[in-house]
């Protein structure tokens, strides 16, 4: 993990939401989202991309057993932007996963630590 000035790691924090009316404008992108993405449950959105050396807006979408579901890059790209401007308070360094049922954001480090049943 990355250190911060102070010398402490930085730790990743699911996403607090306090204004209502964020809240649901979060919502409403999920549902925005499922509909241009069928099928899928949850969208993964980093600032890498993975066949980039440069910072590059990335999203990967998956469905209720985890398996990808095809985007292309209009729809990647374009996911990943509305992700990111929806929460801007996001250290983006990391890679997040949006829940398309409910809106919430977390880090996707812990999808990873759920698969390995490290939870």
């Amino acid at each position: 993990m990355p250190e911060s000035r102070n010398g402490r790691a930085h730790t990743a924090q699911a996403v607090q939401v306090t204004d209502p009316a964020t809240g649901s404008r979060r919502r409403r992108l999920a549902t925005l989202l499922a509909d241009m993405v069928p099928g899928a449950r949850t969208i993964r959105v980093s600032q890498r991309e993975p066949e980039r050396t440069w910072p590059s807006p990335h999203a990967r979408a998956y469905d209720e057993q985890g398996r990808p579901v095809a985007l292309n890059r209009a729809q990647g790209l374009t996911a990943a932007r509305w992700v990111m401007r929806t929460h801007p308070e996001v250290n983006w360094n990391e890679a997040y996963d949006l829940d398309l049922t409910n809106g919430v954001l977390r880090p996707a480090a812990e999808a990873y630590a759920v698969a390995d049943g490290r939870r």
